[in-house]
């Protein structure tokens, strides 16, 4: 280890075979049993990962939703407690700072789940201009996050007492063996699923509670390799991947997560401008033949002009066949091929719409 934060779970992962990576600054699963198997697990079944390197942040006092609201892109206002929304903070010039998901409490109460590397950043900009009878805490090292993703998360939960069956986007609070936590109807894999929200200190006991109910069910535990292939699956960004400081939720094609019609929030005169003419797109690709895209890897037309560059890039289990998001001109649309230049060969590739497999996450 070179200094990497620990997950308050990295006793219960080393002790299951982990293999460990870096994650924004943490020392966190990549695998168990394999990628592979970890992510068939998940679209068939059910799966557990530990996502406690993700930020959390507390914006309370009077007003606090409303304040909120004037600086993040999406609108706080369509949402209403137990409710939450995906949303992002951007630069004045539409820079992507962060994305990530506002859990609204109540009008005075807002919890918040940015990326790991950015809570920091995403803190230091809110303290900003906030009024000074509102408060905004630094919570990244108070709660651990346990994501139970699958068709079968709730049997398991509904084993363990906890509730389920509320709709996409709102959690409830409850109680685990004496534990409070928060069980949210959200994720990142595109299948139905949880996020459970806990004190950093009482994480291994519901981590233990999770797996001992997990067993009828064939729960596996699952790194952040096969959250990875899930998610792109999906066509979810990936902070400092498909959306950065240099690319805006314009270019990212998330303008869902944009209240257009608010008055101003943070970087809005920007994206309103790119709204109108954006000048680069990101799109799907999916490959023809046998090439596997990655990263940073160039996107060229039929007359190999380059026409963009790939942001994510996998192996899709459930397909069997690559697939990436890349960031691409305007002209690039869905139904063209495109090649992506793979070791020195250009192989095919055809642009669709994500996302690549029918989305579970809304299932009832």
């Amino acid at each position: 280890m070179t200094g990497e934060l620990l997950s308050p779970l990295h006793d219960r992962h080393a002790a299951a075979g982990a293999k460990f990576a870096e994650f924004g600054g943490w020392l966190m699963p990549l695998e168990y049993a394999g990628v592979l198997a970890e992510h068939a697990a998940v679209r068939e079944r059910v799966g557990l990962f530990d996502v406690s390197h993700l930020g959390k942040a507390l914006v309370a006092g009077p007003g606090a939703a409303a304040y909120l609201n004037s600086r993040v892109t999406n609108d706080l206002g369509k949402i209403g407690p137990g409710q939450a929304q995906y949303t992002l903070l951007c630069t004045a010039d539409g820079g992507t700072v962060d994305d990530l998901i506002a859990y609204k409490r109540s009008d005075d109460e807002v919890f918040i789940i940015p990326n790991a590397s950015n809570t920091t950043e995403v803190v230091r900009r809110l303290v900003e201009g906030a009024p000074a009878d509102l408060t905004i805490t630094n919570l990244h090292r108070d709660y651990a996050v346990l994501a139970v993703q699958g068709p079968d998360s709730d049997d398991l939960l509904d084993t363990l007492g906890l509730p389920t069956g509320h709709d996409y986007m709102r959690f409830a609070v409850a109680t685990l063996d004496g534990v409070e936590l928060t069980v949210c109807r959200t994720g990142y894999t595109g299948e139905r699923g949880y996020e459970l929200v806990c004190p950093a200190a009482d994480a291994p006991a519901v981590w233990d509670a999770v797996v001992a109910a997990g067993v009828p069910y064939g729960l596996a535990l699952c790194g952040l390799g096969a959250r990875d292939t899930l998610r792109t699956e999906m066509g979810y960004p990936l902070h400092g991947n498909d959306l950065s400081l240099e690319i805006s939720p314009v270019e990212a094609g998330i303008t869902w997560a944009v209240g257009w019609k608010k008055v101003s929030f943070d970087g809005s005169d920007a994206l309103k401008a790119q709204r109108k003419a954006p000048h680069r797109v990101l799109r799907g690709l999916k490959a023809l033949g046998r090439g596997i895209p990655r990263h940073g890897m160039e996107v060229v037309d039929a007359d190999g002009r380059r026409v963009g560059e790939v942001t994510s890039g996998t192996f899709s289990p459930t397909l069997r066949q690559g697939i990436a998001l890349a960031l691409v001109d305007p002209s690039v649309v869905e139904g063209d091929q495109v090649g992506v230049v793979v070791r020195s060969r250009t192989e095919a590739f055809d642009v669709v719409k994500p996302p690549f497999v029918t989305p579970g996450v809304r299932d009832a």
